[in-house]
């Protein structure tokens, strides 16, 4: 469908309000799932937001990679295993999720968003001594005997500390980062973090206005499988107790409230596989997924 000049003009018109409420604002957008690996729905999401970025916002892009590390690591003949949820990182695969998280995929991410016209750029946690972490402590319990054991899953961490100094200096430049979980340990080396996880300790430490979570999924749903438009942080806690709330979303929702504690005024998760996902949620009254607020 063709709009007519008229239309377009008004739609923009219409987006004026939203854009006001977003003036001068940090949004972090961690981005991610199956859009990740679709050239067209990645370089529709660059354009996205550049166009952010032209509106005052000020974004801040955190990516993942899984399905990317996944195949290098198969491609060079290192096996990869899965704990708690989380990926198994021994010494070989630590340098791969280095390479591809902070490479490949960072540099890919930036090229696009430069090609429509952006000034991306590239970093990951270890620069600037942006996030240092820690080593993660997990544990599964047996489904035979019930009992709790310890996992060790390698160079695995979450964020101990947050510096912003380096994305302060970038912020409000017309400077666009792009940031991989890749962080360094209290005492050197690398740690890989999730990506939900570092992007929830950086709008945090920016105390932004809004996280949004792309992911693949439309948002929480109820019981029944419908999709649930908002959401205090007692809500939240509420559905995750009665099991509402399962699975692979738990630690999404658990990352939703760290970074509302932290500051963050409001979280959203929503479907990335939805074309211009982004804009629907900050410049339309549509909304695209879950908000999860204070």
């Amino acid at each position: 469908m063709t709009l007519s000049p008229f239309d377009i003009a008004r739609v923009l018109s219409e987006a004026l309000p939203y854009m006001q409420q977003y003036d001068d604002e940090i949004v972090v957008v961690k981005y991610g799932g199956h859009a990740m690996g679709e050239e067209q729905a990645a370089r529709s999401f660059a354009r996205d937001i550049v166009l952010l970025e032209q509106t005052a916002i000020n974004p801040v892009v955190v990516h993942g990679g899984g399905p990317q590390i996944g195949d290098m690591l198969k491609r060079l003949g290192i096996r990869s295993e899965f704990a708690a949820g989380l990926r198994v990182t021994d010494a070989a695969t630590i340098e791969i999720v280095e390479m591809v998280l902070a490479g490949s995929i960072n540099k890919q991410i930036v090229g696009f968003i430069n090609e429509a016209g952006g000034k991306a750029v590239g970093l990951c946690g270890k620069d600037g001594n942006m996030v240092k972490a820690r080593k993660v402590s997990r544990t599964i319990v047996d489904p035979g005997s019930q009992i709790e054991n310890f996992v060790d899953l390698g160079f695995v961490g979450e964020p101990e500390t947050v510096d912003t100094t380096v994305l302060n200096e970038i912020l409000g430049r017309e400077l666009i980062p792009v940031l991989a979980p890749v962080a360094t340990a209290a005492g050197g080396g690398t740690y890989n973090i999730n990506a939900d996880t570092f992007a929830g300790a950086i709008a945090g430490a920016l105390r932004a206005k809004r996280l949004l979570l792309l992911t693949d999924v439309p948002g929480v749903l109820d019981q029944s499988k419908a999709l649930i438009k908002q959401l205090s942080m007692d809500d939240a806690r509420r559905l995750i107790a009665d099991g509402t709330i399962s699975g692979g979303m738990i630690p999404k929702v658990e990352t939703c409230l760290y970074a509302l504690d932290a500051g963050v005024e409001g979280v959203v998760i929503l479907d990335g596989k939805v074309e211009h996902a982004v804009l629907l949620e900050l410049l339309t009254d549509h909304g695209a997924g879950t908000l999860i607020h204070r």
